[in-house]
């Protein structure tokens, strides 16, 4: 599939039925969910670091276009990469994001508005700028890019529901395809679709079910760095009891590698 078909496929998932798309943090993951029948796939910024040992927020860059690259060769989905704040305040930071992540192979891409150099959220007048220039990026190529613009109030701890929504209509105007507000509650969701026309992606959690978040609004749902912390629990488990016990029966795990990673 070329990158162009994967463009218009992922363009079309969102004019569909409500759709999970999974966040693998390396071709090995990618892989797995791509055999287990998910139609899209969106990478992680704290899936990212952790298989590199690091925290969430600390890759550069180039590094998480070289994974997405490694992402984007190793499967057949389209790919939305976690860009971040686009790894600079400035609008053109989140261009210049925009235009690797495509040049990676990848059809879509997400912009958030807090800034880590300034640990707070970007001023409302520049948080649009800097998705406009996004939009603007993502425009510039030949092939369809859906271009997701997040507001991070509720997620880096700000009370500001009124706040979100009006920034999430805002990056509506100044282009997005996707809008997302991360960790939003179903009411808090509901209040953003009220508000609101492009579709909406909602980052899952346990508790909640896919019909009621979907009943609430939401077109799109992510897992965020879920599916690797449950990895990385799962490994740190079994190694535990190893480690405490010498019980080895943790190991008696089989997988179908054949079908996740044959070619």
């Amino acid at each position: 599939m070329t990158q162009a078909e994967r463009g218009e496929a992922f363009r079309a998932l969102h004019e569909g039925e409500p759709f999970v798309i999974p966040n693998p943090w390396d071709a090995g993951s990618a892989r797995v969910l791509e055999a287990l029948g998910f139609e899209a796939l969106a990478t992680t910024s704290g899936g990212f670091a952790f298989s590199l040992g690091k925290l969430d927020g600390r890759l550069s860059l180039d590094k998480v276009i070289e994974r997405t690259a490694e992402i984007a060769e190793a499967s057949e989905l389209p790919i939305s990469v976690d860009l971040e704040n686009g790894f600079g305040p400035k609008p053109e930071d989140a261009a210049t994001a925009i235009t690797r992540a495509a040049e990676a192979g990848a059809v879509g891409g997400s912009i958030e508005d807090y800034g880590p150099e300034v640990e707070k959220i970007y001023e409302f007048d520049l948080a649009v700028e800097r998705v406009a220039a996004a939009v603007e990026a993502a425009r510039a190529l030949d092939f369809p890019f859906t271009l997701t613009a997040r507001a991070e109030n509720v997620f880096r701890g700000v009370d500001d529901i009124d706040d979100t929504i009006a920034r999430l209509r805002a990056f509506e105007e100044a282009g997005a395809d996707v809008i997302y507000a991360p960790w939003v509650d179903v009411e808090q969701l509901r209040a953003i679709r009220q508000e609101t026309t492009k579709p909406i992606n909602f980052l899952a959690r346990s508790g909640l079910s896919f019909r009621e978040v979907v009943d609430a609004g939401a077109q799109r749902i992510s897992v965020g760095s879920r599916l690797a912390l449950v990895a990385f629990r799962a490994f740190a488990d079994a190694a535990e009891e190893i480690r405490d016990s010498g019980d080895f029966s943790s190991l008696g795990v089989r997988i179908p590698v054949d079908e996740w990673f044959g070619d």
